[in-house]
C-alpha cells in the first residue's frame, strides 16, 4: 500500500523565489527516484511564504531511502538554509471507512 507525506516548508519573503527555484530544478531527480508516485508542489493560500509538498511514494522506506540521498549529496542542507524555520515531514496512510 503507497503512503502519502507531506512536507511543510516555511519560507522567508526573501528567499522564496530560491527556494522555488530550488525545487524547479531538483523535483525531477526525485520524481524519478525509486518508489516516488508523484509530487505536487502547493502554496498555503493564507500564508504565501508556506510551501507544502504532497508526495506519494511506493513505501515509507522509498521516501526514508530518498532523503538519506538527498542528504548525502548536500541537498537538505542547502534547502534548509532557505527556511525561516525547520520543514516538518508528516506521513499519512489512508483509512479504510
Amino acid at each position: 500500500m503507497s503512503i502519502d507525506a507531506t512536507l511543510n516548508l516555511q519560507v522567508s519573503a526573501e528567499n522564496r523565489e530560491a527556494l522555488l527555484n530550488t525545487l524547479e530544478a531538483i523535483l525531477p531527480d526525485t520524481r524519478a527516484y525509486k518508489g516516488c508516485q508523484g509530487i505536487v508542489v502547493t502554496v498555503n493560500d493564507d500564508d504565501p511564504l508556506n510551501i507544502v509538498l504532497l508526495e506519494k511514494w511506493d513505501t515509507r522506506a522509498d521516501h526514508e531511502s530518498y532523503v538519506a540521498w538527498r542528504g548525502e549529496r548536500g541537498d537538505l542542507k542547502k534547502l534548509g538554509a532557505l527556511l525561516a524555520a525547520p520543514p516538518v515531514t508528516k506521513f499519512l496512510s489512508a483509512l479504510k471507512i
